[in-house]
């Protein structure tokens, strides 16, 4: 097990700046999600910390021991890609050894047969371990991904989008079985993806990264509901805040005068009065009679166990989470307001949270 830190880390590529200030620190047996859009720099975060790019300025330290300068051997991480990297011709059996045939491991036949058979009884692969991997499916290679990573017994797990060429029912299955996975060893987890589900799901805790700069760093509840600034906000949630810009009058939120008006809870002092992006998720914003708001029904999307209504005010378009008994037509009038307490204010010019609790 280990512990990572990244203190002021930066990673430049000719006139592109991957990386900016990076300052980060995984605890020793956490399971840690890098969750950001394409671009953000979560790949070149991983490929720092397992030793495949130096970083052009910071310190990057395992268990308090500076590694800029040691190889990825040195470091004893094991990646786990978004391609699964196996061997085809060979067994599985083959391909989770293989790993432990090098000379520099040199492990005698006893051990590499008990790591194995570890790996394998882990992962629920022992019915496979005679069967070539080009007759797996996506769901079998990645468990064989994953045992090649098991079997070295690495201090950190990095893996890379690892999920993301499974089909959804498969997504979801193999993310409870990779956060019991990593319960079950005690092993420090990286996970990058720029799904927030995944991120949500599985992760103690989130750092969330855009343009090479981390935004925010918390557990899920904190980053779902005390984001930092509007772009987690943005980011994290699915269907996604709402996001309105207005001011503030009297304790009311204007949208728009006179037809777009609600009623606000306690206000930070320093949203008194000046230009505000309001935020509000989907699940805080009802459908109700006699609700302060008039609206026409833009759209619904049936989940099953609840809609996702998207209503229009003007040119305004937001999105209300209703259970899924409700009968809500598409150009139906209604009406609607919020719960106050739950608005969340950002600076109109910057997106920080003005409202936010530490």
């Amino acid at each position: 097990m280990a512990r990572i830190e990244l203190e002021n880390v930066s990673k430049v590529f000719g006139n592109h700046t991957a990386l900016k200030d990076l300052d980060l620190d995984i605890a020793d047996g956490e399971f840690f999600v890098l969750l950001g859009p394409t671009g953000a720099g979560k790949t070149t975060t991983l490929r720092l910390i397992a030793g495949l790019e130096t970083p052009t300025v910071g310190h990057i330290r395992t268990n308090g021991t500076e590694v800029n300068d040691w190889s990825p051997s040195q470091r004893d991480v094991a990646l786990v890609l978004q391609q699964y990297s196996l061997y085809p011709r060979l067994t599985v059996r083959d391909n989770l050894s293989f790993p432990l045939r090098s000379k520099v491991r040199n492990a005698s036949p006893a051990e590499i047969a008990e790591r194995v058979a570890y790996a394998a009884k882990t992962l629920r692969i022992e019915h496979l371990l005679d069967r070539k991997t080009d007759r797996l499916s996506g769901g079998e290679m990645q468990r064989v991904s994953i045992g090649r990573a098991i079997v070295r017994e690495p201090h950190v797990f990095l893996m890379d989008e690892p999920l993301s060429n499974l089909d959804a029912k498969l997504r979801e299955a193999m993310r409870t079985e990779l956060k019991d996975l990593q319960m079950r060893l005690g092993t420090t987890f990286l996970f990058v993806t720029h799904d927030q589900v995944e991120a949500m799901t599985m992760g103690d805790r989130i750092g969330v990264l855009n343009h090479g700069r981390l935004e925010q760093v918390g557990t899920p509840h904190d980053i779902y509901r005390n984001p930092r600034n509007a772009f987690v906000a943005g980011f994290v949630g699915s269907p996604a805040i709402n996001l309105l810009s207005g001011r503030i009058n009297q304790g009311r939120a204007i949208i728009t005068p006179g037809s777009f008006e609600l009623p606000l809870g306690a206000l930070p002092q320093a949203a008194t009065g000046e230009a505000v992006t309001f935020g509000i998720r989907p699940e805080d914003l009802h459908i109700v009679s006699g609700g302060p708001v008039a609206a026409q029904v833009h759209d619904v999307e049936n989940y099953g166990t609840e809609q996702v209504v998207t209503l229009r005010v003007g040119a305004t378009h937001l999105r209300a989470s209703v259970p899924a008994q409700i009968a809500i037509r598409v150009e139906e009038q209604v009406r609607f307001g919020w719960l106050p307490d739950k608005v969340m204010f950002f600076d109109g010019q910057t997106g920080v949270n003005i409202g936010r609790t530490v």
